[in-house]
């Protein structure tokens, strides 16, 4: 099925040719009230789209907005839409007392779209984009997007815009050729940067790809797709992307990053860019060659109007940035500068002490080899005495109890699993600390701590991950292994006390050399304390590739002893520099 396009896009490739820069949208989401983004447990995942089943209303106005802004495009409050329809997905309009079917909630958002283009008096100049985001690639993609045409024969957006795209995989290439029969104009948009693939919070997880990506961007203009973004990225993480793609590409290019990233507080907006912050960033976005510019989650009308105004008259340039050296690219691979190794001060564990009464709920993460060395330190050292502790990822509890039972004042475990929460205060209240504990259900990645504590410990899961696992989220796929222990490294800064020390275990299959590069970067110091061998479990055996991968790029390792593969689990030490 095809469908002719609208003249609003008329208007679009008329400023594209005559090279007067095209005005994006900005976040839509973060305009909304928080309760319509935050209400649920996957209110990340659909991202807005609920606020469409319930709030349209709130919804027109957001666009309202960005069309008194002057946009050419703006976009439907659809991206979560491929996550909500897909096999298992979450849909919340279902438990509405007039339950919508999801097509509806398709045509809703082009139709409120379209209202406040028309109540805008910008009908035929400002056309509208029908946001997907990567789910649209996944198993049921290509029926979600046959579904999608039934859609749009009845009110169909001017062009499609699939965002926060990552890996380009083969399936990518069946997806786009679908949309493409639509008859509608295509945009894709991707997170990366010069470095990689990039996160919203500026992690790089991805491997080198050399110009993989460049060649994909040549494939995707003779495919017939009409414009090639960046988005969902700090702003910080824009420069050089645009000429490189040049290299590969002469169609449009067009780059809309974030200001700020989810908590689970909601969006923290980025503070200290207003509107002419933004407006100059735009600027040199456009002397890179930027064709369309506009803004992801954060980014406001204020600064979208701003920008246009500064944009207005402009020609898109070849500004190249310099490239990054060798080692400096931000990669976990062996970099420059050379640290010394950790050393263990104390020498060899002392023998098994008492361990605490523990009762491990069937679905909680049993403490292993790791989870032992911290505790053997703790006990050992009677680390925690008259503290307020923090133990992150608390699994059973058994951190947090030898703390309290160490006569720690307070400690306050949390974990994103609530079988564990349960299992931690059972297990204090065993073990005769009940008073002095208390536990949270809390997602580490959003999370922002709401005191500051004297000594934080952490056992965290570990595993480099295959990214052609994906998944469509603000969270980036844990290529290193260590999204978890980065996370929680920027987050030591917030949480610690001006005395206060952390205590990290690290498995050796992560890199040294980025570990302490990151520490220094937050002003912090390390010292190993202690050590302990950590085989590799049938877990570990079936990422076994995967950390090939990651060693042959990085100074991380581990042991092969006869037959057997043996990592080394090092518990760190972490204070204030």
């Amino acid at each position: 099925m095809s469908f002719a396009t609208a003249s609003a896009y008329d208007a679009v490739r008329e400023a594209l040719s005559e090279q007067r820069c095209v005005i994006l949208d900005g976040g839509i989401a973060t305009e909304l009230p928080q309760d319509l983004l935050t209400e649920g447990p996957h209110s990340e995942q659909l991202w807005g789209v609920r606020a469409l089943a319930y709030s349209p209303a709130e919804v027109r106005a957001v666009h309202r907005r960005y069309v008194d802004a002057g946009c050419d495009v703006i976009t439907t409050d659809t991206w979560g839409l491929a996550s909500a329809v897909g096999e298992g997905g979450v849909r919340p309009w279902e438990d509405s007392s007039e339950p919508v079917h999801w097509l509806e909630i398709a045509r809703r958002g082009v139709r409120v779209a379209r209202q406040a283009v028309a109540e805008g008096g910008r009908e035929g100049r400002t056309a509208v984009a029908f946001s997907l985001n990567a789910d649209v690639d996944g198993e049921e993609g290509q029926e979600t997007v046959r579904l999608l045409s039934r859609a749009f024969a009845d009110e169909p957006p001017d062009l499609i815009l699939v965002e926060t795209l990552s890996l380009v995989s083969s399936s990518l290439y069946q997806t786009v050729e679908r949309l493409l029969e639509t008859g509608l104009p295509v945009w894709l948009s991707f997170r990366r940067c010069r470095h990689g693939l990039c996160g919203v919070y500026g992690q790089h997880w991805g491997g080198p790809e050399g110009d993989a990506f460049g060649r994909a961007a040549r494939r995707f203009e003779e495919m017939g797709v009409g414009a090639l973004l960046i988005n969902c990225i700090p702003p910080d993480h824009v420069a050089g992307m645009l000429s490189f793609l040049r290299d590969f590409t002469d169609m449009p290019l067009g780059v809309y990053p974030n200001l700020g990233y989810y908590t689970n507080a909601g969006w923290q907006f980025q503070e200290g860019i207003g509107g002419e912050e933004y407006a100059e960033m735009a600027l040199g976005w456009r002397s890179e060659g930027a064709d369309i510019i506009g803004g992801c989650c954060g980014v406001s009308p204020d600064h979208i109007a701003a920008a246009r105004v500064r944009l207005e008259g402009t020609k898109p340039g070849r500004r190249r940035r310099e490239e990054p050296e060798a080692g400096d690219d931000g990669l976990n691979r062996t970099p420059r500068r050379h640290h010394s190794p950790w050393t263990d001060p104390r020498g060899r564990p002392m023998f098994p002490l008492p361990f605490p009464d523990l009762m491990v709920d069937g679905s909680t993460f049993t403490p292993t080899q790791g989870s032992f060395l911290v505790w053997q330190y703790l006990f050992e050292n009677g680390i925690g005495k008259g503290r307020r502790c923090l133990d992150v990822g608390c699994g059973t509890g058994l951190q947090t109890v030898q703390l309290a039972l160490n006569g720690a004042e307070h400690v306050h475990g949390i974990d994103v699993d609530t079988a564990a929460v349960d299992d931690t205060l059972t297990n204090a209240f065993r073990n005769g600390v009940a008073e002095r504990v208390t536990a949270q259900a809390v997602d580490l990645f959003p999370w922002v701590p709401e005191e500051r504590y004297d000594t934080i410990v952490a056992s965290l899961y570990q595993t480099p991950v295959d990214p052609f696992q994906q998944a469509s989220s603000h969270r980036p796929i844990d290529y290193w292994g260590r999204n978890m222990v980065d996370h929680l490294i920027g987050t030591l800064p917030a949480a610690l006390t001006d005395d206060g020390e952390a205590y990290l275990m690290l498995l050796s299959i992560l890199s040294q050399e980025r570990t302490q590069d990151l520490l220094e970067q937050n002003g912090l110091h390390s010292e190993v304390v202690d050590f302990a061998f950590f085989p590799f479990t049938e877990h570990f055996q079936e990422s076994q590739e995967q950390i090939e991968r990651v060693e042959g790029l990085s100074d991380a390792y581990h042991l092969r002893i006869g037959t057997s593969d043996v990592m080394v689990a090092y518990l760190v030490k972490v204070t204030r520099i």
